[in-house]
């Protein structure tokens, strides 16, 4: 009976789809757990006042909010210096973020259980959020307006608030200005400049020219200027507010309202107010510009920098790929070359992607790059353009990384394309490359789209290459803006994969970096899925329509 179970495939059945299960389950669990390492650091946290036994005659007050709990050793507490009594083997610590890193050196540390004397929630406790040394934790005490009246009674709170609207206003007003009106002026003085030099290079750089460049560049200049005049009247208001804050042991500190992002009191948040704070931080995680080393702020670069190469990728693996295949299947002789042409696309897809970065440095960037800077760019030598590292070389090395996926792909689905299909099209008068055109591509075209999903997934997560072609921890500009040529594909660009790298192994902060390294991580899935979800519905009617042909 046994033998006939086995014998009929059933065991074999069973564990794949245990197995699939399995796999299924490991996935959904890695991808919850990020989820909720990653999203849950945007929920306000409650703030604790802790009284401290630092020593038998000192005690301090602590102020923050828990982020870990853990149960340590005796061992591991005396190597910590805590002392411990009643012969405890176990005891139990909390991991507290105070902030205030400009006052305290650090922004967590380690409180004991055993000597936590009192733990209180205040409704008066609140959490600054900074554009520098983090996040300041403590108690308002007053708000001093620009009309030097310092505010100190019970509308302090909904005074402060005011300003922050009004700092906010200015501060984007500010930003727009800085980013966009004197970016823009900056960009055109370049290009003004690059043209001279052009036309001297040219020798055609005659009297009407000259004073052509020069007009413009003095028109650009008193632009500059009345941006400079308005920039300076909004610096001058932006600063003239500040708020007193006492933080711990009963400090009290003046802060700038110029340089707080948001203030708020969690303590007393209702879960209303908690849910809709929540959704404006995870909206500024997805929208916003990171600061603080990028522990603070958005990754709204990043997102971008992924897509825009992901696509740029794309529009360079399909066309080659594609074309590739169609040649080993359709024009090329079958024999020792072509299999072993196969054989070689094959084993290019087990190469370390590292290797394709040294490629792509050496001939995109270097050899290439640096050719077309001598060609069409020698007014802006010695600086390079194209001869640089940037969003074009990697999109290039990962279209170089991923086309023997797409060629597999196309040459599998070019197989499965029933040989009568062709010959009633040549039956019918139609010429080698008709068939090709109009019968053949349009069937193989869903395995195409396999093909360049799977080049999706694989160069989305990529980033050893891109550390060597184009990657950076920071860019200044995006690569797509309102600049003449709008996508410039010379420059550096920030991405997903490299961000989760730099916050894990680079931040100057880790505790405060490791909650955004799941968030990042996340994302980084949840674009992944996206970009393959949008090829696979385009593959899917492409299936749907083509399938009465088959």
């Amino acid at each position: 009976m046994i033998r006939t179970w086995v014998k009929s495939g059933s065991p074999w059945i069973w564990l794949n789809a245990a197995a699939v299960s399995a796999n299924l389950l490991i996935v959904l669990g890695l991808l919850s757990l990020i989820a909720v390492r990653g999203l849950g650091h945007f929920w306000p946290a409650d703030i604790y006042t802790f009284e401290y036994q630092k020593s038998e005659k000192n005690s301090i007050t602590v102020i923050g909010e828990i982020v870990d709990t853990e149960i340590v050793s005796a061992a591991r507490a005396l190597d910590s210096g805590i002392k411990i009594k009643n012969a405890e083997k176990e005891i139990k610590r909390f991991l507290v973020k105070t902030g205030n890193r400009d006052i305290l050196g650090s922004d967590f540390r380690w409180l004991t259980d055993a000597r936590i004397n009192n733990r209180s929630i205040e409704d008066q406790m609140m959490v600054v959020e900074r554009l520098e040394w983090g996040n300041l934790y403590g108690r308002l005490i007053s708000v001093k307006t620009d009309s030097g009246v310092i505010e100190e009674d019970d509308n302090t709170w909904g005074l402060l608030h005011q300003k922050m609207k009004n700092i906010l206003i200015l501060r984007d007003k500010i930003k727009n200005i800085e980013k966009h009106d004197i970016g823009d002026i900056n960009y055109k003085l370049e290009r003004l400049r690059l043209r001279k030099k052009s036309l001297q290079l040219k020798n055609s750089l005659d009297t009407e020219a000259l004073n052509a460049i020069n007009n413009e560049r003095d028109q650009l200049n008193i632009s500059y200027k009345k941006l400079q005049a308005n920039l300076a009247k909004l610096y001058k208001e932006i600063r003239k507010d500040s708020m007193t804050v006492e933080v711990m042991n009963n400090k009290i500190v003046n802060i700038p309202l110029a340089s707080v992002v948001r203030v708020v009191r969690p303590n007393a948040m209702g879960l209303l107010s908690k849910t809709g704070f929540y959704f404006e931080k995870l909206w500024e995680f997805i929208s916003d510009e990171p600061r603080e080393a990028n522990t603070e702020g958005g990754i709204l670069p990043a997102i971008f920098g992924t897509v825009m190469m992901v696509i740029i990728m794309s529009i360079f693996v399909t066309p080659f790929g594609v074309i590739a295949a169609v040649y080993l299947k359709e024009y090329a002789r079958q024999g020792t070359v072509t299999r072993i042409i196969r054989v070689a696309v094959n084993n290019l897809a087990g190469v370390p992607s590292i290797v394709y970065g040294v490629f792509g440095l050496g001939f995109f960037v270097y050899f290439l790059g640096g050719n077309i800077d001598q060609l069409f760019f020698p007014e802006a030598l010695p600086a390079p353009t194209f001869g640089t590292p940037g969003i074009l070389w990697s999109s290039l090395t990962l279209a170089l990384l991923t086309v023997p996926v797409v060629i597999v792909a196309t040459e599998e689905g070019l197989s499965r394309i029933p040989r009568s299909i062709r010959e009633g099209s040549l039956a019918l008068g139609a010429t080698k490359s008709e068939t090709l055109w109009r019968t053949v591509l349009p069937m193989a075209s869903p395995a195409m789209m396999t093909g360049l999903i799977l080049a999706v997934a694989r160069a989305a997560g990529e980033v050893a290459p891109l550390m060597l072609v184009g990657v950076v921890k920071l860019a200044p500009s995006l690569p797509l803006d309102g600049n003449a040529p709008f996508l410039h594909l010379e420059r550096k660009f920030m991405h997903l994969g490299f961000h989760i790298y730099d916050l894990g192994f680079q931040s100057p902060n880790v505790e405060a970096a490791r909650p955004l390294v799941f968030a990042t991580a996340f994302l980084l899935v949840v674009v992944i899925v996206i970009l393959n979800l949008v090829s696979i519905s385009i593959r899917n009617r492409l299936r749907e329509r083509y399938r009465g042909m088959e």
